[in-house]
This record gives C-alpha cells, sequence and structure tokens, in this order.
C-alpha cells in the first residue's frame, strides 16, 4: 500500500501526540513501514537517517538482532503477569542488573510504563516519605526554570513551560522554580562554572526559606531536553546534592531523556534519591520506566500497615517482554563497550561538524555525550516546520525546537552517516539563513 492511502487513513482515525492535527493539512505525516540501523523506510521506498532516535528512545538501531532475539524468546515463555503478588525472572534480574550500573545506594525499582508516570511516581513517594516520617507538611516540590518532566499532572507542575501551563494551568498545584544553570545565560565573560555555582547560590536561597515545607527538588541532569537542549556544567548537580542533604530535601534525578548512557556516561547524577529512567533503557522497543529508590526511602514504607505502603500501581508494571528488552540492551553495553565507542564516535562527530559550528549563522554549538545543539539565526518564523520539511527532503529526521536544532542520534550510527547528517543539515541551514 503507497504512502497516500496511509496518510488518508492515518489522519482519520489517529489522534498524534502533542500535535495540532490541522497542520497536517499541509504538512504530510511520514508513513513508516520498516526501519534498519539508524534509518527508517517509508512506503514508498525512501529513507530517512533517524537523527533524533524516535524522540530519543532508539539507542542501538532498529530492527536490532540482539534485542529481537531477546523479545522473540521471551515471548514463547511469557508475555505478562501482573506484578502486585508475583514475581518473574526478568523483573528480579533488571532490577539486579540496574542495581549494578546505577549510583551507589540505589538498590529498589518501582517499575511503569512512560517517563511521566515515573515522575508521578518519585513526587508521590517522596511526599509519602515524608508523611511516613512525622513531617506532613513537606508536600512541595521545585524544579528549575524551563523545565520539562512530562505531560500528566503531577509532571505538569514540575513542568515549566508556558505552553503547557496556558493550556492546563488551572488543574496544577503550584510550586516554584529556581534559576536554570543553562550556561547560555551566562553573563558576558562568565564562564559555565561560575554560572552554574551562581545558580547554586539562588538555590540555597530557595531551600533556606522553604525547605520545611519542601518535599524534593527535581532536575534533569545536564541537558534540560525539550526547553531546546539546555546544557550546564555538572558542578550544579554536586551542590544542589549537598544543598538537598543540608537543608532535608530528596533530589530527583530526571534521567528519561539523559540516562543510559546518552551524556557519555551511564547516568549522568551521581547521587540522587530517586533516579527516573525510561526511554533508551528498553533500546526503544516497549514501553517500560522505572524509578529506582535508596533503601533509607524504601524502609520508610515497609511497615505492617498498608496505608504507609507506597499507593501505586499500573497494569503493566514490570512486564516481561519490556524487562527482557532492557536486558538486551544493557547486555549491548557491556558486551560492545558502548560507552567508551561513543566517546570515540562523538569526538569524529566534533571534528566533521566544525562547518556547522563555524557556520555564521550558527550560535550556541553546544555537545554534551551523544548530544549536540545549537541556535539558527534565521528570519523564517515557522523555522521548526521548514526545517523538519527539508530534512525529510533530504533523507534526515530532524525535529527543531524552536530554532533549536539538535541530533541525538542512535549509539550505532556510523562515520559515513555522520559525515552525512552533518553536509545535508549544513545545506539546510544554508537554505533557511
Amino acid at each position: 500500500m503507497p504512502n497516500s492511502d496511509w496518510l488518508a487513513r492515518s489522519r482519520a482515525a489517529v489522534w498524534h501526540p502533542c500535535t495540532q492535527m490541522k497542520r497536517h493539512e499541509t504538512l504530510p505525516l511520514v508513513p513508516i513501514a520498516r526501519g534498519e540501523g539508524a534509518w527508517l523506510y517509508d512506503f514508498d521506498g525512501r529513507r530517512y537517517l533517524d537523527a533524533v532516535s524516535s524522540w530519543w528512545v532508539n539507542l542501538f538501531g532498529h530492527c536490532n538482532p540482539r534485542i529481537n532475539a531477546a523479545v522473540a524468546d521471551q515471548l514463547g515463555k511469557l508475555e505478562h503477569v501482573m506484578l502486585a503478588g508475583f514475581t518473574h525472572e526478568p523483573a528480579v534480574r533488571l532490577s539486579e542488573r540496574l542495581a549494578q550500573v546505577a549510583p551507589a545506594g540505589l538498590g529498589h525499582c518501582f517499575y511503569a510504563s512512560d517517563g511521566a508516570s515515573a515522575v508521578e511516581i518519585a513526587l508521590k513517594m517522596s511526599a509519602h516519605y515524608w508523611l511516613n516520617r512525622d513531617k506532613p507538611g513537606k508536600t512541595g516540590f521545585i524544579s528549575l526554570q524551563n523545565s520539562y518532566h512530562g505531560e500528566t499532572l503531577g509532571a505538569l507542575s514540575v513542568t515549566d513551560m508556558a505552553l503547557f501551563r496556558g493550556a492546563y494551568g488551572a488543574l496544577l498545584k503550584h510550586n516554584a522554580t529556581v534559576a536554570s544553570p543553562d550556561w547560555r545565560n551566562a553573563a558576558q565573560g562568565e564562564c559555565a562554572r561560575d554560572f552554574a555555582l551562581r545558580c547554586a547560590d539562588l538555590l540555597e536561597a530557595h531551600l533556606q526559606h522553604h525547605h520545611d515545607s519542601l518535599a524534593a527538588f527535581i532536575v534533569e541532569p545536564l541537558v534540560q531536553g525539550a526547553t531546546g537542549m539546555a546544557m550546564y556544567h555538572p558542578v550544579y548537580l554536586q551542590r544542589a546534592r549537598a544543598l538537598c542533604d543540608r537543608y532535608e530535601v530528596h533530589l530527583i534525578a530526571d534521567e528519561i531523556a539523559v540516562g543510559i548512557g546518552r551524556t557519555g556516561t551511564m547516568f549522568a547524577c551521581e547521587q540522587p534519591d530517586f533516579l527516573c529512567l525510561s526511554k533508551g533503557i528498553s533500546g526503544g522497543y516497549l514501553p517500560l520506566s522505572v524509578v529506582m529508590c535508596t533503601d533509607n526511602i524504601y524502609q520508610a514504607f515497609y511497615d505492617d500497615e498498608v496505608a504507609r505502603g507506597f499507593l501505586h500501581s499500573h497494569s503493566y508494571s514490570g512486564n516481561p517482554l519490556a524487562c527482557r528488552a532492557a536486558l538486551a540492551t544493557l547486555d549491548i553495553f557491556a558486551q560492545d563497550d558502548v560507552l567508551n565507542a561513543n566517546r570515540g564516535k562523538a569526538a569524529y562527530f566534533n571534528r566533521v561538524s566544525a562547518p556547522l559550528r563555524e557556520h555564521i549563522r550558527v550560535q550556541n554549538f553546544r555537545h554534551t555525550g551523544m548530544i549536540w545543539a545549537f541556535e539558527v539565526d534565521s528570519p523564517h518564523g515557522d523555522f521548526a516546520r521548514r526545517c523538519f520539511s527539508l530534512a525529510l527532503e533530504q533523507e534526515l529526521l530532524l525535529r527543531p525546537i524552536g530554532k533549536t536544532v539538535y541530533f541525538m542520534p542512535p549509539y550505532i550510527i556510523c562515520h559515513e552517516e555522520m559525515d552525512l547528517l552533518v553536509a545535508r543539515t549544513l545545506g539546510i541551514v544554508e537554505l533557511l539563513t
């Protein structure tokens, strides 16, 4: 069946996420028939280099043979069983493996299906912890300015994006924000480290005045994704950890986008109380998220009273198929020495991207791990839409955020594909400036 038939059927039947559907009267949907490696293919045989890992989830390429084999093997054994009152091998093994690779002290895993759900769990668990510790007034949260933590109501209450607050603000609990250490906001002549420390001083001032009512500080470590890949110095996280300890406030690391190797190490935050993971944890195969916490958190709920237990559930918590995909993903990390290989790929990409970095219309070119981003000084008000369309014509899947172009490619991207990505993006920048 050709693309045109799938386009018509999809517009009629599928309400697409975070999308103004009327736009697709003039901007066609892209029907995808199959994927292989870093490439997606439509029904007419055209291909697209997936430079954004299909919303940051696909780590080792589409239809990866090793992950395929693991999921197929599990499909013949157990597809699902509820995790309330039951357990199964993939969930146990995955929890043990995550405890081995996660920051020290995170030994308990609570499973859900998506990133926003993980954030909801961490927020509820933090507030319930303080209730169980006889501090019921600690129910508030703080997050960074321009933060994004998901689109369910609890997650939106710690998300600082005008688009969502305008639509759903009346439904949300009010929570405060503190200055983002995004180095693009530093004063002239101020280095990223000094700016991060200055922002940490503002965090301390807020904690000094409000810690009695605060349950947790939630942060996207090192990179704030949806606001345009805002990057900051790691010293901010070190100070945040010390401050949260001093003022008895939990630190929630939302590594849904940046965890599982994306920032260059397996995880970006070294000592959180809660670690939220999703997206790449299953290699982009199946919906899965997990909240990891310390034993101190876990013990606050370990009691004879049901009401002191954590009151949260998902029908598909710890789904065996998703857990097997995640185990296969972790196997690839170990067997292929992925983090070390990524350092070599990042160095190569930094070299070949020099023409982009030096382009007169490119601003704030930046890089962390396997993430690159820059702004384009373009006169086009609909820059993101035009860039997306031009990229498709050049066999690229790009998804700009405003005038920010970013790359978050699968880790299996090769040098030849990097060369193509840079050369064709450079051509697009020329057309739009």
